[in-house]
């Protein structure tokens, strides 16, 4: 009923401007009177909307033509060349790699993983002092290098109980361990900050401005009585600390009496005999280290050869023997053979000596046998060379 009342309407409208309208009226008047009575009965927004949703449909079929006509794949192929793969076997020709294709498998098909026991820690930073408990097998570079300091760091910061010795730490004993290279201080009461940090090659800055030691230049005071408390314990980071020399002076054949307080080994006589060639070779049939290697900054200055207690021991050259016996300090049954032209070589933690003071030996003769004696951590032989010029130099350099 409505729709034949609008066709009504709108049939009207066009008779009336039919009849009405002159025939010199403009088409643009008649126009403007054709909408003016659209909006009147409510149907222009209407045919607004209509005409709105065909000029969409119309760019939609554009588009799709102009798709059509000039889009190409990559492989050159035309839109309309284009083929829906077949999805039953749409997916043979896709490639994919291999996946596990290498790794072992079970009679199941089945895949196999190798069990790793150990757990791999990433290093994290440390700002205190921490300690560790020595485990058998540790040593010094053992041990500094679980913490990934350097060996001298371990010896420096643990002087107050293991005094200069590297060889001084066993099973059981607690160790300090810095937060970084350097060393550790323990405050004493009438020490002063500057000379304290000159011992140790800083300056007073570097000590103060470590955040671990807590220390505030507004409270400390005059740095020649600084408000420390005795028993503090001072991280000196990139402090070098000092050693006594407390292994074995240079025994020669002229005076191998000096070595009568390093112990009962000692010979107290001078003695003539045969010189050295010069030509060292090694004093075991092992070639590899045991624990120890040359490590001046570490006051270790011989390497640490590996064998097994009872293997022999072999002089490296031509000699005289000046030191047979037990040694007092850390070194155990020692041997010191004098080579002449100012070189001598040492020979540590053996299990048996196989000769006396004053004799003569030859490159290659047999002076005894590897062993563990003396502050020794497991069998092994500790070797060094020393030379009047140079001082202890490293044997890796002159052994053949």
């Amino acid at each position: 009923m409505m729709e034949n009342k609008q066709e009504t309407a709108f049939t009207d409208i066009l008779a009336e401007d039919a009849e009405t309208a002159p025939v010199s009226v403009p088409g643009q008047q008649l126009a403007n009177k054709f909408w003016e009575r659209l909006n009147q009965l409510g149907l222009f927004n209407t045919l607004l909307r209509a005409a709105t949703l065909i000029a969409t449909v119309l760019v939609m079929i554009a588009v799709v033509w102009l798709f059509e006509r000039f889009y190409v794949s990559a492989d050159g192929s035309m839109a309309t060349q284009l083929q829906i793969p077949d999805m039953a076997s749409g997916f043979e020709d896709v490639y994919a790699p291999p996946l596990l294709s290498s790794l072992p498998r079970d009679g199941d098909s089945s895949l196999t993983r190798r069990a790793s026991i150990d757990t791999v820690l990433p290093l994290r930073s440390r700002g205190v002092i921490t300690t560790y408990q020595v485990e058998p097998g540790d040593t010094l570079f053992s041990v500094a290098a679980r913490f990934n300091l350097l060996p001298e760091t371990i010896l420096w910061s643990n002087r107050y109980n293991i005094g200069d010795d590297p060889h001084m730490i066993f099973p059981g004993q607690e160790l300090v361990i810095m937060p970084l290279d350097g060393t550790m201080h323990v405050w004493s009461a009438g020490e002063g900050l500057n000379g304290v940090a000159e011992f140790y090659q800083v300056s007073p800055e570097t000590i103060i401005n470590y955040p671990g030691n807590h220390l505030d230049m507004a409270t400390l005071g005059n740095l020649s009585n600084p408000n420390i408390e005795p028993g503090t314990r001072l991280v000196v980071p990139g402090g070098k600390g000092q050693y006594s020399d407390w292994r074995v002076p240079k025994i020669t054949r002229d005076d191998p009496a000096i070595a009568l307080n390093v112990g009962p080994g000692a010979c107290p006589d001078s003695y003539d005999g045969v010189l050295g060639t010069l030509t060292f070779t090694w004093p075991v049939s092992s070639h590899s280290l045991s624990g120890y290697d040359y490590a001046p900054s570490a006051n270790h200055f011989g390497i640490d050869i590996g064998g097994q207690i009872g293997d022999p021991v072999y002089t490296v050259d031509n000699g005289v023997v000046v030191f047979a016996g037990w040694n007092d300090w850390g070194y155990g049954n020692m041997v010191v053979v004098d080579h002449g032209e100012g070189w001598q070589s040492l020979y540590a933690h053996m299990s048996t000596v196989e000769v006396t003071c004053g004799q003569e030996v030859y490159r290659g003769d047999l002076i005894g046998s590897i062993g563990d004696t003396g502050m020794a951590s497991g069998s092994h032989l500790h070797f060094e060379l020393r030379n009047d010029e140079y001082g202890r130099v490293n044997p890796w350099d002159f052994l053949q």
